[in-house]
């Protein structure tokens, strides 16, 4: 026969129950993601409940104080059109659709502002990322405080330092994210195989843009410049590549995936050249103004180390599937969509920022300042903008970087070496030059070491091609005029090109095995000297060409 539960029995089942229940609840809250939403849906409205509190007693205390406040809160990025407010808790970020934020979202736990984030968990505060393709929509709500960090590429920075409005509150870049690999390219249609095939040709170009960077290097390479080509400018890329497709174009500048749908549509066109090989022209960053990184130095030192701390993580495979996954969400494609394009940048790892920001002296490639300084002078004399915007060393704040330096040590954070480049092959000897540039160095009768002078022109006219295309194999044909033997102008001609290969590799710390050393001696005149009939023909032909090359 049952028996009957006495009070005490009851009494007893219960305090198990609510035990129960109690410990259960905090073990959901504490491990699984259900309970992680439910605690930051109570944080938030607890957030919000104080919020409405404080500016309810604000406004009954004094609603003139209140309006002078608010005005005062918007210059200070308190209040912003859209609402957001700066809680003093939460770093907000712009991005845009571009692959290179994907160690940021990976290590957010997403691109909302959650507990999960390791941000919070390690740091104490929450990032929110938002998505704004507008630059100047994201430019003017950075003004207006609804943002602490926007996004830009080094060699378009200046666009922004030379406005008058946005210098004033003194934007500064405090890290660099990643290099372009293949996401920004130079599409050309039937017959242009070479960067010098452009020549005289019509070409579409988003303005201002870091697509003005990529063709005016790209030209360069082939000793021309923008006087050489015909420039049909547009607002941007998309357009650019959809512009592609008139009869009248020839070439366009645009980014990936619009690359391969230009292309796909005009029969024999292709990929003249992207940043794949052109390896360190697109080099994207964050900037912030000087005083919000100084009133929130502890968030933006735990941003930039955070970040860093998930480009070394990502180097392992699961990783790097997480990180594809909250890419995709974030842009609204799938994960292997999101691994294709993540698959056309490198990330920046902290040893890549030293250098970047010239905090390693050892360092010889291509520096942030080195794109920002001759942009600033180039977007001034083509008139896209008013005038030079401050030097590099004035619109950069290196406090993140030099803090993380003194904890984020060992091979995972070092930097990227240079390429490391195979003995070049008999192909390669003959191979056709993506572009090719000559140059005249001037040495002794009958020598072949570099004097001064021609290291400085070296310096000047072609190390810089060097460093940006660093993907690519360098071919340097010396070249005499038709004075003395051909057999020693042809020894000579090769000892010239060798001593210029010689100087790249050991003041730019080139690989060897990058160059291909051909002399032709007095074999390939210039078009018109073939004779050296005259002085200044016999000049010409004294010269020493480089070509790029696929290697």
């Amino acid at each position: 026969m049952a028996r009957r539960l006495t009070t005490f029995s009851k009494l007893l089942i219960v305090l198990l129950v609510l035990l129960a229940l109690f410990f259960g609840g905090q073990w959901i809250l504490n491990n699984t993601s259900v309970g992680q939403d439910l605690k930051e849906k109570a944080e938030q409205q607890a957030e919000d409940a104080r919020a409405e509190k404080e500016n309810s007693s604000s406004t009954n205390n004094n609603s003139s104080s209140e309006s002078k406040t608010n005005s005062g809160n918007k210059k200070d990025g308190l209040f912003s059109k859209s609402g957001r407010t700066d809680d003093g808790k939460t770093l907000r970020v712009q991005l845009v659709t571009w692959p290179g934020y994907a160690p940021g979202l990976y290590f957010n736990e997403g691109a909302d502002a959650n507990t999960r984030s390791r941000y919070f968990k390690d740091y104490g505060f929450k990032v929110e990322f938002s998505l704004e393709d507008d630059l100047i929509n994201a430019m003017n709500a950075w003004l207006a405080g609804e943002y602490d960090i926007i996004v830009q590429t080094a060699d378009a920075f200046p666009i922004y330092t030379s406005i008058g409005d946005v210098n004033a509150v003194e934007p500064r870049v405090f890290m660099q994210t990643d290099w372009s690999r293949g996401g920004d390219a130079i599409i050309a249609k039937r017959g242009i195989n070479s960067i010098n095939d452009l020549k005289g040709k019509t070409i579409v170009l988003a303005v201002p843009a870091p697509a003005q960077t990529l063709l005016i290097t790209a030209l360069e390479s082939a000793g021309m410049s923008l006087d050489d080509v015909k420039i049909r400018k547009v607002t941007d890329n998309i357009i650019a590549a959809e512009s592609f497709l008139d009869k009248d174009v020839d070439a366009a500048v645009v980014w990936s995936p619009f690359d391969q749908e230009a292309i796909s549509q005009v029969p024999g066109s292709k990929v003249l050249i992207n940043t794949e090989s052109q390896s360190h022209i697109i080099g994207d960053i964050f900037f912030a103004k000087e005083d919000v990184i100084k009133s929130k130095r502890d968030m933006f030192n735990g941003f930039y180390e955070g970040w860093m701390k998930a480009v070394a993580e990502m180097k392992t495979p699961s990783n790097y599937e997480k990180a594809a996954k909250y890419l995709g969400d974030f842009l609204k494609v799938s994960a292997d969509d999101a691994k294709v394009a993540m698959s056309t940048v490198y990330y920046t790892g902290h040893g890549d920022n030293m250098n970047f920001f010239g905090l390693n002296s050892k360092h010889r490639g291509m520096r942030g300042g080195d794109l920002y300084d001759k942009m600033n002078k180039k977007f001034a004399d083509m008139g896209d903008t008013e005038g030079l915007g401050p030097n590099w060393r004035n619109v950069i704040n290196t406090t993140a970087v030099l803090e993380a330096d003194r904890t984020l040590k060992g091979a995972a954070y070092a930097a990227e070496g240079a390429k490391v480049f195979t003995a070049p092959t008999a192909k390669e000897r003959t191979a056709p030059a993506l572009a090719s540039k000559p140059i005249s160095i001037s040495f002794n009768t009958g020598q072949y070491q570099l004097s001064e002078n021609a290291k400085t022109i070296i310096d000047i006219q072609f190390a810089e091609t060097a460093k940006s295309f660093g993907n690519m194999r360098v071919r340097i044909e010396g070249n005499t005029d038709n004075v003395g033997a051909r057999a020693m102008n042809q020894k000579l001609s090769e000892q010239r090109a060798r001593s210029v290969a010689k100087y790249l590799q050991t003041t730019y710390g080139m690989d060897a095995n990058r160059f291909v050393i051909i002399g032709n001696g007095p074999d390939k005149p210039v078009p018109g000297c073939e004779s050296n009939a005259t002085t200044a023909c016999k000049a010409k032909n004294r010269r020493t060409d480089f070509q790029l090359i696929a290697g």
